[in-house]
C-alpha cells in the first residue's frame, strides 16, 4: 500500500530531517509518497519531490496550513491514512504535536520515535531515558510511527519524484494562530549541525555563555546546552539537548561544564566523538566522553578557543 512520509517545511524547502524520514519509510516499504500540506507550498512540495526514493508528493494547499495546526492538519492525514500502510514523521517538534493525535483518531497505537526498523511491523525503540531499547510490533492495519532522524542516514538527493495538487480540508475552528516569537541566528541548527558545542550548569550564568558562543563560531558549530542551563534562565528552551530537549548526533560533541545526567546523556550520546571539559574527575559525562578534560573551564575553553584560531 505504500507509505505516506509527512513533511514539515517552512514554504520554500522541506526540512532537513526529512529526508532522514523518507530513508526509514522506504525500509517499510519503497513505495513512498510525502504530504507536503501549507499554503502556497509549491517551493516546498518541488524541494520534497527531489528527495531520492520518493515516489508521488502531495500538495495540500489550504490556507488552514500555512501555520501548522495540529489540529488542522492531523484531520486531513486522517483523510488519506486508509491509502497507506503506515504513517511516518520525524521526531521533532511538528511529528510530536500530530503524529499522537493522528494516531489517536485512527485508533491505533503510536511507535515513537523509532531508531530502527526490523521489518514492516517490527521496530526498535529507545525507553529508560535511552538505556534500553525496546524491540514493538504492531498489528494495527495502519501504523504511526515517529524516527528519530538521527538513526537514519538521509536520503540523497537527485529525486524528480511526480507533484500532486489535492484539496484541503479547510479549518477546523479547535485553535487559531496568535503568533512567534523565532529565535534567529546564523550558526548551524542543532539537530542538523556537524559540531555541537553545549554548556551546563558550571558556565555559572548566561554572560559566561559568551565564551562557548565564541568557541562555536570559530568551529562553525551548533550552540546547545543542559537542561540545567536551560532551566537557570542562561539560554532560551531552544538550546536544550537531552530526553525533553532535542536529540543529536554530529560528528563532534564538545560538553562543557555538564555533570552528564542521564536525561542529558540520551540526547547526545550517539555523537561519533564527545570531547567533555569538567572541574568534577567523576563527573558521569566522562563515561561516555571519548576525551576528557579534567579543569577549571574558565581557563580551558579561552585556551581551546585561542589554539583554535591559531589553527
Amino acid at each position: 500500500m505504500g507509505v505516506l512520509v509527512v513533511a514539515a517545511h517552512d514554504g520554500k524547502a522541506v526540512r532537513a530531517n526529512v529526508a532522514n524520514a523518507v530513508a526509514a519509510a522506504s525500509q517499510m516499504d519503497p513505495d513512498v509518497t510525502v504530504l507536503v500540506a501549507g499554503n502556497n507550498c509549491d517551493d516546498a512540495a518541488k524541494s520534497a519531490a527531489s528527495i531520492a526514493g520518493v515516489t508521488k508528493v502531495l500538495q495540500a494547499d489550504d490556507a488552514a496550513y500555512a501555520n501548522w495546526l495540529a489540529e488542522d492538519i492531523a484531520p486531513l492525514i486522517v483523510k488519506l491514512a486508509p491509502n497507506y500502510s503506515h504513517v511516518v514523521m520525524a521526531a521533532d517538534s511538528v511529528g510530536k504535536n500530530i503524529a499522537p493525535r493522528v494516531a489517536a483518531l485512527l485508533d491505533v497505537a503510536q511507535v515513537s520515535e523509532a531508531i530502527q526498523v526490523v521489518s514492516p511491523d517490527t521496530f526498535v525503540r529507545p525507553i529508560y531515558a535511552g538505556n534500553a531499547m525496546a524491540t514493538v510490533q504492531t498489528a494495527d492495519k495502519i501504523k504511526i510511527v515517529t524516527v528519530r532522524p538521527t538513526n537514519f542516514k538521509a536520503a540523497a538527493g537527485g529525486g524528480s519524484a511526480a507533484i500532486e495538487k489535492i484539496g484541503g480540508e479547510g479549518a477546523k475552528g479547535l485553535s487559531s494562530y496568535v503568533g512567534a516569537e523565532l529565535s534567529k541566528s546564523e550558526r548551524p541548527e542543532l539537530t542538523s549541525a556537524k559540531i555541537v558545542v553545549s554548556g551546563g550548569r558550571g558556565l555559572q550564568s548566561g554572560e559566561n555563555f559568551k565564551m562557548l558562543e565564541t568557541l562555536a563560531d570559530k568551529l562553525g558549530a551548533g550552540l546547545g546546552a543542559s537542561r540545567a542551563a536551560v532551566d537557570a534562565g542562561y539560554v532560551p528552551n531552544d538550546y536544550q539537548v537531552g530526553q525533553t530537549g532535542k536529540v543529536v548526533a554530529p560528528d563532534l560533541y564538545i560538553a562543557i561544564g555538564i555533570s552528564g545526567a542521564i536525561q542529558h546523556l540520551a540526547g547526545m550520546k550517539d555523537s561519533k566523538t564527545i570531547v567533555a571539559i569538567n572541574k568534577d574527575e567523576e563527573a558521569p559525562i566522562f563515561q561516555v566522553a571519548d576525551y576528557g578534560l579534567v579543569g577549571d573551564l574558565f581557563q580551558l575553553v579561552p585556551e581551546l578557543t585561542a589554539a583554535i584560531e591559531k589553527k
